[in-house]
């Protein structure tokens, strides 16, 4: 066999074997949410259950209002990640291809956001959040309401933007020539023209890559939801997962069957989306 070959069935192989072994907790999941409750609480360990029992997933979906949570992902994530993408190219194609005094600082500062982890800075966010003027029965000073609590503005606005993606869309712009910001001025685009009309159609892979990363961080945002909602009514899918835990313990079986529907909408996006995510991480990644 030649070296070459030999070489590619190797890296076929170890890839096919972590892949299996990524696999596994999705397969648990899976089997477990088709499973009794007995079976599950056994203390013998067997991955296929006796009895497949499909209901489990409908005696999931009949306790509360899962139609509601869904909506409430649903709208959470696609205005977050709508926006959010808008807000994140801009500022990418910004640093990228216009020359104003004190980029690269700028672009330093904003990057310490990757370095600051979430948790840190929910104190404070969430007092600016209470302190909307006008919301939630606030005065014009932020004082004597709620604020944004509880409401789809205070799970949608701090999540709106991010460094990472700015970053992504920074590198993948940097790689254009520029040549073609040259040429668009002949031809008399202005910046935000040619943005719209020439550097938006030739990256649909950072598009892609970004949506698909945004997408999953909001849909799967637990602890945010948790400390701002208070009513059945705004509750999240993440968050609508706690209706399964009483005295007796949690109901894995209920569980896992929730969380199978929860997750079936990502793996969908992912691959539809797979293509384009791979051509938007290498293409960003390899840019200076």
């Amino acid at each position: 066999m030649e070296p070459t070959r030999a070489k590619r069935w190797v890296v076929q192989g170890l890839v096919v074997a972590f892949a299996c072994i990524f696999m596994v907790p999705f397969i648990i999941m899976l089997v477990t949410s088709l499973k009794s409750m007995a079976e599950i609480q056994s203390p013998s360990f067997q991955l296929l259950p006796h009895t497949y029992l499909f209901s489990n997933y409908a005696n999931a979906m009949s306790q509360g209002n899962w139609p509601r949570y869904f909506m409430n992902s649903t709208i959470i994530t696609s205005t977050t990640v709508g926006i959010g993408i808008i807000v994140m190219s801009v500022a990418g194609f910004a640093f990228a291809r216009l020359n104003f005094a004190g980029r690269n600082i700028l672009f330093l500062f904003s990057l310490v956001g990757l370095m600051i982890p979430e948790q840190v800075i929910m104190i404070p966010v969430f007092m600016k959040i209470k302190s909307i003027p006008f919301a939630g029965g606030n005065d014009i000073w932020g004082n004597g309401g709620t604020g944004w609590l509880n409401s789809y503005w205070g799970l949608i606005v701090p999540h709106l933007a991010h460094p990472f993606g700015m970053f992504l869309f920074r590198q993948f712009f940097l790689g254009f020539p520029k040549e073609l910001d040259e040429a668009a001025k002949v031809d008399g685009c202005s910046r935000l023209r040619s943005f719209f009309n020439i550097y938006i159609p030739l990256s649909l892979p950072v598009f892609a890559t970004v949506a698909l990363l945004k997408t999953i961080n909001n849909w799967n945002q637990y602890t945010w939801p948790l400390i701002i909602t208070n009513s059945d009514e705004m509750k999240t899918v993440q968050l609508a997962l706690s209706m399964f835990k009483s005295e007796s313990g949690l109901q894995w079986n209920y569980i896992m069957a929730s969380t199978t529907l929860i997750a079936i909408p990502m793996l969908l996006l992912f691959v539809f989306l797979q293509k384009y995510y791979v051509q938007g991480i290498v293409s960003s990644g390899v840019k200076g």
